[in-house]
């Protein structure tokens, strides 16, 4: 091979080596979060690595450190306002300290209508009017005098389950089994205090789903066949969603032994 040409090759596959690692080298970004109405530095935000399952949150005058690689995606969530979802470049990491901005959401309430019941006043009576939920209410590790309502989830409701021809855990690994990162982005996630803090204050499902990459009607087809009840799908918040999807998986995993 002419020495010119292997040269070239050899420089070529330098370049590309370096820019490889270039890419997976970590950095530590730091940034600014402003209100993009009032121009306001923003505390508080929630600032998460949505590749390497990390989360930060914003001081007092807006600034954040997290550590990032090239091609991360950030995902920034506030009460309030709508989410921002951003590519992380290497220019983002290399130019000064980047600013974000939120912007406000607004919200038309709608009317609300309260029906109270109709009380005799005797307690035989009036026991029988009021609506009783036949799911069971559990409590979650790490929530303090909370819980949450659920359908029958004992070991052989789950067992009947497993030869059904929709099984839940089967759902799950549909899902996350054939992309392993998923399933331990799920754990890392359980592992995050913000992370936790952030999910257990949100009842939308939305960074559920920008972090584990699936969308709502997955979410809840998983809890549904996992047993739980509706009430729990539509009222528990995301913190507890992601307790119920890993416990569902747990259990299933521990039958298979």
């Amino acid at each position: 091979m002419d020495f010119k040409k292997l040269f070239f090759y050899l420089l070529v596959s330098l370049l590309a080596f370096n820019l490889a690692c270039a890419q997976d080298q970590i950095s530590l970004l730091k940034g600014k979060i402003k209100n993009d109405s009032t121009d306001e530095y923003m505390s508080s935000v929630h600032v998460l690595n949505l590749n390497s399952v990390e989360g930060v949150i914003s001081d007092r005058q807006g600034n954040f450190e997290i550590a990032v690689k090239s091609k991360d995606t950030l995902y920034f969530s506030y009460l309030g306002f709508k989410p921002l979802k951003v590519p992380v470049s290497n220019d983002m990491i290399k130019l000064g300290v980047p600013i974000f901005r939120l912007t406000q959401l607004s919200f038309a309430l709608e009317e609300v209508i309260v029906r109270p019941y109709s009380l005799t006043g005797y307690l035989d009576i009036d026991v029988k009017k009021v609506p009783l939920n036949p799911a069971g209410r559990f409590t979650i590790p790490g929530l303090p005098q909370s819980g949450y309502e659920a359908g029958n989830r004992n070991k052989s409701s789950i067992s009947k389950a497993i030869g059904s021809l929709f099984n839940p855990a089967d759902f799950l690994y549909n899902l996350f089994g054939k992309n392993p990162k998923q399933m331990r982005k799920l754990k890392k996630m359980r592992e995050d205090d913000e992370i936790k803090n952030l999910l257990s204050t949100k009842f939308d499902r939305e960074v559920l789903i920008q972090l584990l990459g699936v969308n709502r009607v997955n979410l809840e087809e998983i809890l549904r066949n996992c047993n739980y009840s509706n009430t729990f799908i539509r009222e528990a918040n995301d913190l507890q969603i992601l307790e119920a999807i890993s416990g569902c998986y747990e259990e299933y995993k521990i039958l298979q032994l």
